[in-house]
């Protein structure tokens, strides 16, 4: 059985975007880009949410995004996760400011994904908040996927 990956939003706007010229971004890009051609590997997923904020901003972009996304398998919002990401903002997790941040988080617990692949380092892959987010995702009796970027997953890939 192949591992369920959860994809955020910045994943799939790295895949899509138009070279950068920041190194860094250029790198996060092309990291995204050797991930994705690995695809195969997993199952991926992705909720409304993802898919309001791909569709979201320049048509162009945009349109890029949601083609990306096609394939993809969508994970409802069930009333399990609503409460799971009030509970990892309310017990301090995320910031207030980090709603759909949450739902992500929360989406991707309760439908038992093995990770959630994500670019988001201020509130998702964030190593210094990883532990009371997996704390309180257990606390509310889901086991919280790994988080991670494209680039851990490579590396899990490599031969």
């Amino acid at each position: 059985m192949k591992p369920r990956a959860y994809i955020e939003t910045t994943v799939i706007s790295y895949l899509t975007a138009l070279p950068s010229r920041d190194l860094v971004l250029a790198a996060h890009q092309q990291v995204t880009r050797d991930w994705w051609s690995t695809r195969e590997a997993f199952e991926l997923y992705v909720s409304q949410f993802v898919l309001d904020e791909a569709s979201a901003g320049d048509a162009g972009a945009s349109a890029r995004r949601v083609e990306a996304l096609r394939d993809l398998g969508i994970l409802d919002l069930t009333r399990e996760a609503t409460l799971l990401a009030a509970e990892l903002i309310r017990a301090g997790g995320l910031p207030v400011t980090a709603k759909i941040d949450a739902l992500h988080i929360a989406v991707a617990s309760v439908h038992g994904m093995d990770y959630l692949v994500s670019w988001n380092c201020t509130h998702i892959a964030n190593a210094t908040m990883r532990g009371r987010i997996e704390a309180i995702c257990r606390g509310a009796g889901f086991e919280p996927p790994v988080i991670c970027t494209p680039i851990e997953l490579v590396k899990e890939q490599a031969p």
